[in-house]
């Protein structure tokens, strides 16, 4: 009873909250002028223009980050399921990124690698047309050229350690005599990952994919630290937060956050069922 009296008080009070306040017309410019007003704001966050992009950012963001996550995981996944001299390091070294504060991997990608001027990858490009005589490397603006590719190779990089890690664990829990029968049996490498494990491992990218897409759902950090939702890449969670703290409109700012809290229940539920339905195949194993 304590712990549940502690949680509601943390966290389904403010919803409550949130969700009234999501249905009124509550500006801190005129904050004597409030009114109820219905699902107007949650009309205005399908309707208008900008939130109808920073929606769609979101769902794009999202898919690609997640999708591209899963199968560079996979692959490395595999790789580091084999047998060689410092896999344990290799493992150890794989999982860095994900542990990087994300702030602080925004910041990272943002000045040491896309800028133009000082920036490793340019640096890259100065250094390779130098080996062939050229003093005239191009210097493309990556943020400026590429703004949401920028945001999502950043997340990618850091999220593909999460996926590796999670598919890893799938494949040392697969079954290994069923792998050895169809190798005497004369099964290729291919037909072995078709038919054995890519099957095997299918729960475990769901699990990976839909873990991943709560918190790419929910994601602040990156678009804010390196576009500052600049060039259409503003997501709903950026949007909310210039709709609350830069307009001030606070109903309209609940309304998009009900939204986001809705979508992310709704991919949890399916997270959730997922590692249910595991945990029941592990036990009647």
């Amino acid at each position: 009873m304590p712990a549940f009296i502690f949680l509601f008080i943390a966290t389904q009070l403010p919803f409550i909250t949130t969700i009234v306040i999501s249905f009124t017309n509550w500006n801190a410019l005129r904050p004597g002028n409030r009114s109820f007003i219905g699902f107007d704001n949650y009309v205005e966050v399908f309707s208008n223009a900008r939130l109808r992009e920073s929606v769609w950012n979101t769902v794009v963001l999202t898919v690609v980050v997640v999708g591209v996550s899963l199968v560079l995981g996979m692959l490395i996944a595999l790789l580091l399921d084999r047998k060689f001299f410092g896999r344990g390091a290799v493992r150890t070294m794989m999982i860095a990124p994900f542990l990087v504060v994300p702030i602080a991997a925004a910041l990272l990608w943002k000045h040491a690698l896309f800028n133009p001027s000082y920036g490793l990858l340019n640096g890259v490009l100065t250094w390779v047309w130098g080996l062939f005589g050229s003093d005239s490397p191009p210097q493309p603006e990556y943020l400026t050229v590429a703004p949401m590719i920028s945001i999502q190779v950043a997340l990618i990089w850091q999220w593909t350690p999460f996926m590796m890690l999670i598919l890893l664990a799938g494949l040392q829990s697969k079954p290994a005599d069923a792998e050895e029968a169809a190798r005497m049996d004369g099964a290729s490498g291919w037909q072995i990952f078709r038919y054995l494990t890519f099957p095997h491992l299918r729960q475990y990218l769901e699990l990976g994919g839909l873990l991943g897409a709560i918190y790419i759902v929910q994601n602040f950090d990156a678009v804010f630290t390196i576009t500052s939702g600049a060039l259409g890449t503003a997501n709903l969670p950026y949007t909310i937060y210039q709709t609350f703290f830069q307009a001030g409109q606070y109903g309209l700012a609940s309304a998009m956050g009900v939204v986001v809290v809705i979508a992310t229940i709704i991919i949890a539920t399916f997270a959730l069922r997922v590692v249910s339905t595991m945990f029941k195949e592990e036990g009647a194993r």
